[in-house]
């Protein structure tokens, strides 16, 4: 692996911490397998193959980890099942973030319709979650939940298109 733990740490710590936080709904349970995922990380780093991003990669670890926590602790988890699927969501953000795309994405984020785009947003670039969505606009945290997917397959749909065209 290329970069140092430092870098990764520095660069990850806070984005798999909300990435716990959001399934876990516990801050207290987040920060500490966080820390958790970072030790672990740390002594698997050698068996990095790089099939996915760093991020994907400390995720799973993460993921599990809160699994074993639960079942140590003899709680069942209530994660969403739509937020399980952290990997296609994930490689779609990290595509946002790479400066490169960046300018694509977002011009296809401007042709979206309202509320797409605004609900996109606010998710992605702003972390609010569907029940703070549903509460701007009147509705329910599963029509949040709807529309941000609709949103995000659009755009996927559209990048997709591009890129077919492209290459």
């Amino acid at each position: 692996m290329a970069d140092s733990y430092e870098q990764i740490y520095g660069e990850y710590f806070t984005k798999v911490y909300l990435y716990l936080l959001a399934i876990s709904h516990d801050e207290h349970i987040a920060e500490e397998i966080a820390q958790e995922t970072f030790f672990k990380a740390l002594k698997k780093m050698d068996s990095f193959n790089g099939n996915c991003s760093v991020y994907t990669w400390l995720c799973q670890i993460a993921k599990n980890a809160l699994y074993d926590f639960y079942k140590k602790e003899k709680k069942k988890a209530s994660i969403d099942e739509s937020q399980c699927k952290f990997t296609e969501k994930t490689d779609f953000i990290d595509v946002i973030l790479e400066e490169e795309q960046s300018k694509e994405i977002h011009f296809l984020l401007h042709c979206l319709n309202e509320p797409y785009k605004e609900v996109f947003t606010l998710r992605v670039f702003a972390e609010l979650s569907f029940k703070q969505i549903g509460e701007l606009f009147d509705k329910s945290d599963g029509w949040a939940r709807v529309i941000f997917y609709r949103a995000k397959n659009k755009l996927l749909e559209g990048y997709n298109e591009n890129f077919m065209q492209n290459n």
